[in-house]
């Protein structure tokens, strides 16, 4: 994420706070039926980063707000992610920093008139969104622009669980690749399809088994005019609520482990680049530790 230096402090530049705030603004919360917003802090040391060999340690810090309404859900969430400097930001010895906001809403048919189950399945829905990030880093430096629609299958289990079959339309600036260096040059890629999932299930009273997945076709060309690759996230946590020890409000405090697997990031895949050759840095497995507040 871009910032300024001022006596070696980092300043979030406005622009990401008013992202923030103005797509938190845009939920629908007049027609709010119920609502959860916290606070987050995870911490990991084997994350990775495309065109990086080693290993990256990060803290991230999160909001999170999901609510449902009327006709359906909305989730909301913005991580700030502080590299260590093995993932420099560009022109300080400093690690690098990024924003990543990612917004859904789901619209359940069945609240609109058109009820649709089927065995295991309770509804079936539409889903909407957009992810939006910013990256200060030395290399890719990553301004990621993604629009997705498609077809939502709303599991019958404990807590909930939803699927996905989506379009995606995405374009990244690429100031670092040719032949776009230098410029303020945005590339677009191919028109291409994803699989995205997500679930919350409760294990027991006090602990719950979360997580998300997004499987994405490849999407054409790269920067560099090298085919990209199939992109799979799994990330899951299993967490306690923390509240249970001593009576408290269930779920305001929560701990827990998380686990993330991530290959071809951005779809940039290991085998040969017309530029750089042998890609260090696609495959990443990182156990995480967070905690959360929920207000």
């Amino acid at each position: 994420m871009s910032h300024r230096n001022i006596n070696n402090r980092r300043v979030y530049p406005a622009a990401a706070v008013a992202l923030a705030l103005g797509a938190a603004a845009s939920l629908p919360a007049q027609a709010s039926v119920w609502s959860d917003t916290s606070l987050g802090y995870r911490y990991g040391t084997s994350f990775h980063e495309p065109y990086i060999p080693d290993k990256i340690a990060k803290n991230i810090y999160s909001l999170t707000h999901v609510s449902g309404y009327a006709y359906g859900t909305n989730f909301f969430n913005v991580d700030l992610l502080d590299s260590d400097s093995k993932d420099p930001a560009a022109n300080t010895p400093e690690g690098a920093q990024e924003a990543y906001v990612v917004y859904r809403n789901v619209l359940d048919l069945g609240k609109l008139g058109h009820d649709i189950k089927f065995a295991g399945v309770r509804g079936v829905g539409i889903t909407f969104g957009f992810d939006w990030n910013t990256k200060n880093d030395a290399g890719y430096a990553s301004k990621k622009r993604m629009l997705l629609l498609g077809p939502t299958l709303m599991f019958d289990v404990p807590g909930y669980a939803k699927a996905s079959v989506v379009v995606l339309h995405e374009s990244n600036a690429s100031v670092s690749f040719p032949p776009y260096q230098g410029c303020s040059c945005r590339k677009t890629y191919d028109v291409h399809a994803g699989i995205i999932a997500d679930w919350g299930i409760p294990l027991g009273k006090s602990f719950d088994y979360e997580g998300y997945l997004n499987v994405i076709a490849p999407k054409g060309k790269d920067e560099s005019g090298r085919n990209t690759g199939a992109e799979i996230n799994w990330d899951s946590q299993v967490m306690w609520d923390l509240s249970s020890a001593w009576a408290g409000p269930p779920k305001m405090f929560r701990l827990g482990i998380e686990y993330q697997f991530w290959k071809n990031k951005f779809g940039v895949t290991a085998t040969g680049n017309p530029y750089y050759g042998y890609v260090p840095g696609t495959l990443a497995s990182t156990p995480m530790v967070r905690i959360e507040y929920h207000f």
